[in-house]
């Protein structure tokens, strides 16, 4: 069975490089400002603008997107956090069967077809695919088991994970602009 899809909306990110981006959104140390990045997310013109209706007032959002830029699929990847070898399906790696993430970011603001997001671990460019509203008392599992993530976090440190690998120039990301949440002016 074949799928196909075209995507909803296009991300623009400050992160134009890979090894720019924190490894997820909510994980920013290392990166150029060691702040959650704001970026804007602009709907498609086939997508009629009320399907984003009542979406504002949620504070965060899923993403699925496509992962545009994966090099293809790797049956073992080694996890940024270190340790041994994983199967891709037990990271997040780009490098899967079907090159698909999933992203939670915080929704700054709906402003006509443009989503103002905060805490985008994405690449500018990337197709998304989908939105849907994040709704904790249905997505959040504070004490689910992580399995080998719950390993590395008895040896590493609870919620240790590295930004990213190499020192950053200061040519490699953009400013996407947006109005501050708190002061409704730019940062």
């Amino acid at each position: 069975m074949m799928f196909s899809y075209r995507p909803v909306a296009i991300l623009c990110s400050p992160y134009s490089r890979r090894i720019d981006a924190p490894h997820q959104s909510t994980v920013v140390e290392g990166t150029q400002t060691g702040e959650a990045a704001a970026a804007t997310l602009l709907l498609e013109d086939w997508v009629d603008t009320r399907a984003l209706q009542d979406l504002d007032g949620f504070e965060r959002i899923w993403l699925i997107y496509a992962f545009h830029r994966s090099e293809g699929l790797r049956s073992t990847v080694k996890p940024p956090r270190g340790g041994p070898k994983r199967g891709v399906l037990a990271t997040r790696s780009p490098h899967r069967p079907n090159a698909i993430g999933l992203s939670a970011v915080e929704l700054v603001r709906v402003e006509g077809r443009t989503l103002h997001l905060r805490g985008v671990d994405l690449l500018d460019g990337t197709p998304v695919l989908d939105i849907k509203p994040y709704v904790p008392y249905a997505d959040a599992f504070p004490d689910a088991g992580a399995g080998w993530i719950d390993a590395l976090d008895a040896t590493q440190g609870r919620c240790f994970a590295p930004g990213p690998r190499k020192p950053r120039g200061g040519t490699s990301q953009k400013t996407v602009p947006f109005l501050n949440k708190d002061t409704e002016q730019n940062p």
